[in-house]
């Protein structure tokens, strides 16, 4: 079923996702103003507040109200990033959309680099770190859900995705229907194209505030990413009973080859503890994997919300 397709306005919608920044969000507003003026085009810039436990809806209230092109948008609760972008992405009203974090270490005078490569052809446009600034961990983590991610999206590129990117406001038709409380932006783009390129931009040191992503909430990213769209787990599970079948033929042989050939037997509750905690260890691994997915089946039988939006506040 094809839906019907409306045109959009030609502009630039800039995306942010808003969680306990409310000391960055004032210069952000002012360093994107010249930015997206200077495109010639329309724009406007969305500011989510995820559920902040500081004053950023009450700072995001101001700046909808003394600027025409910022829109203000409360959620009931932190539903967490990728969540509040969809809300925001859906928000959108011009062609192409810019996302980017709240505390300024994407660079909003780096944004024209990205409508760049839109302008070229390019459907989706990354802006990759030339070099990062965050800690060991943290990088550890974040390279494990990239890694993750290029399992699901299948593409190379996935090596270089980051939360500045660039894209057709006319993919999100691909998963306008869709519902869940686990949302990756960068896999529901692929569900509508497969044209990524990514581009070497700056990125700053934190003026503010503290990183709300921890190696904690990255690798729980990452497992949602590979439970939530691929069946890589499940084949992971597959291969490990096929293994571990064969390692315990192997063993059979082994055990009658030695009684046959030298009339004893392997001693005995040593090996066979070995071998029962290999075989148990691997039934509960596999017992775990398909578990998770019975659990995302049954979060979808709840009907839980993706997000919910408290109210909007524009000029």
């Amino acid at each position: 079923m094809v839906a019907n397709v409306r045109t959009i306005p030609a502009g630039v919608s800039v995306l942010v996702p808003v969680f306990n920044s409310e000391l960055s969000l004032a210069d952000l507003v002012a360093r994107l103003h010249p930015v997206l003026r200077q495109t010639g085009e329309k724009f406007e810039a969305v500011l989510v507040n995820d559920g902040s436990r500081d004053r950023s809806w009450d700072v995001i209230g101001r700046l909808s109200r003394s600027h025409d092109w910022v829109r203000g948008v409360d959620l009931m609760r932190n539903y967490g990033q990728h969540n509040a972008l969809l809300c925001a992405i859906r928000a959108a009203r011009f062609d192409k959309i810019i996302t980017l974090d709240d505390d300024l270490q994407n660079p909003p005078e780096e944004i024209p680099l990205l409508l760049d490569e839109i302008r070229k052809g390019a459907d989706v446009a990354y802006g990759y770190p030339r070099q990062q600034h965050h800690g060991l961990l943290r990088d550890l983590a974040s390279e494990i859900t990239k890694l993750a991610l290029q399992k699901t999206m299948g593409a190379q590129t996935a090596r270089r995705v980051s939360a500045f990117r660039a894209f057709r406001t006319e993919l999100r038709a691909a998963f306008a229907r869709y519902e869940g409380p686990f949302v990756s932006i960068d896999v529901l783009l692929t569900w509508s194209t497969s044209n990524f390129v990514a581009v070497e931009v700056r990125h700053d040191l934190r003026k503010a505030g503290q990183s709300n992503y921890t190696v904690g909430k990255l690798f729980t990213h990452a497992l949602n990413m590979l439970t939530g769209f691929t069946t890589l787990p499940l084949q992971l599970a597959s291969f490990c009973g096929f293994g571990l079948t064969a390692f315990g033929a192997g063993i059979l042989f082994y055990v009658v080859g030695r009684y046959l050939i030298q009339g004893t037997s392997v001693a005995g509750f040593p090996f066979l503890a070995s071998i029962i905690a290999i075989f148990s260890g691997a039934q509960m691994f596999a017992l775990g994997i398909i578990g998770e997915y019975l659990a995302r089946l049954h979060m979808r039988t709840m009907e839980k919300p993706t997000y919910a939006v408290r109210t909007e506040v524009e000029d």
